[in-house]
């Protein structure tokens, strides 16, 4: 018997959760890596340095909920157009951009 998850955006309609998960485990990944040692450097101790960034996490799970689940279009819509596609991969990688700049930029 295999496993099948089986995921349902707003509209019930079933859909690929690839996206999300991959995008939760990459968010876990880096809120688990930089979060503690920023919270460290800053003072907090290791505890509350774990516990904001288990929030940031659950923040961001939330986040990517909203975008790739309950927002996302039936697996029959079809393709989106090429402009829409563009844009949402520019805000993306500017995005990255941005936080992986703001993550090595040294603590004072």
């Amino acid at each position: 018997m295999a496993f099948e998850l089986r995921v349902h955006n707003r509209h019930g309609n079933r859909i690929d959760p690839v996206p999300f998960l991959v995008s939760v485990g990459l968010a876990f990944m880096l809120t688990m890596s930089f979060g503690p040692i920023y919270g460290l450097s800053y003072g907090l101790a290791l505890s509350t340095s774990l516990a904001l960034s288990a929030v940031a996490f659950c923040g961001l799970v939330a986040v990517a909920y909203a975008q790739f689940v309950r927002s996302a279009p039936p697996l029959d819509a079809g393709p989106l157009p090429p402009g829409p596609r563009f844009e949402r991969l520019l805000y993306a990688a500017l995005g990255i951009g941005v936080a992986l700049v703001g993550l090595t930029v040294p603590l004072l």
